[in-house]
Order: structure tokens, then C-alpha cells, then sequence
């Protein structure tokens, strides 16, 4: 059974840092795509970065691209998602998502329809 479990969320001020990480379980295939996307209130989910396993490609959405990064440690079986100088408009719910047997990730705007699996999600909020 595929557990993504999400944390590292809470309230920042602008331009401030956090870390999200999710740990992953019971993938049942050597190839995937893992990564996160978010939902702000009263819009569309929105890909925000993806991973792939067969060669470590990372992708982001241009929005985050530069502040945000994207890494895993495959020893604890965990993804990690850095997020700096962050903004107001970064507030959303993040989630962790796969996609098992994907060899590389999809384009990162469908990745919130590609994906197979998503954890609960973790509130992350900027403000001052």
C-alpha cells in the first residue's frame, strides 16, 4: 500500500524559509515520479515540482523556479522540498504525489493530474 505522509509545514513571514519532507512507502515499482503540487484556496491545484527516480531530472514550475528545491535522500525513502524567499502568493496546501512506473516526470503543469498517489497535504501560509 503507497503512503506519501507530508510535514514541515506552518507560517512563515515573506522571504522567509521552510522545509517540506515527505516520507514515502510501499512503492511497488523501481521507476517513478515523485514530487509535490499545491492548492490555494478557491483555485486549481497547481504542479509545483517533480522528481524523477531513473536518472534524478528535477522540475519546477516557473513560479518557484529558483527558490524552490527539490531532493531526496533514498535511504530514509524521502523526498524534501526547500522552499525560500517565499511569498504570500506561495500559501497553499502542499501535497506529496507519485506516479508509479513513470520514467520521468510528466510537464509539470499536469503533474497534479498525472499523478497516481497524494498524501493529506501540509498547510504551508506566508505572512506578515
Amino acid at each position: 500500500q503507497v503512503q506519501l505522509v507530508e510535514s514541515g509545514g506552518g507560517l512563515v513571514q515573506p522571504g522567509g524559509s521552510l522545509r517540506l519532507s515527505c516520507a514515502a512507502s510501499g512503492f511497488t515499482s523501481d521507476y517513478y515520479a515523485i514530487g509535490w503540487f499545491r492548492q490555494a484556496p478557491g483555485k486549481e491545484r497547481e504542479g509545483v515540482s517533480c522528481l524523477s527516480s531513473s536518472d534524478g531530472t528535477t522540475y519546477y514550475a516557473d513560479s518557484v523556479l529558483g527558490r524552490f528545491t527539490i531532493s531526496r535522500d533514498n535511504a530514509k525513502n524521502t523526498v524534501y522540498l526547500q522552499m525560500n524567499s517565499l511569498k504570500p502568493e506561495d500559501t497553499a496546501v502542499y501535497y506529496c504525489a507519485a506516479e508509479l512506473g513513470a520514467r520521468r516526470c510528466p510537464l509539470i503543469k499536469l503533474w497534479p493530474k498525472t499523478s497516481d498517489y497524494w498524501g493529506q497535504g501540509t498547510q504551508v501560509t506566508v505572512s506578515s
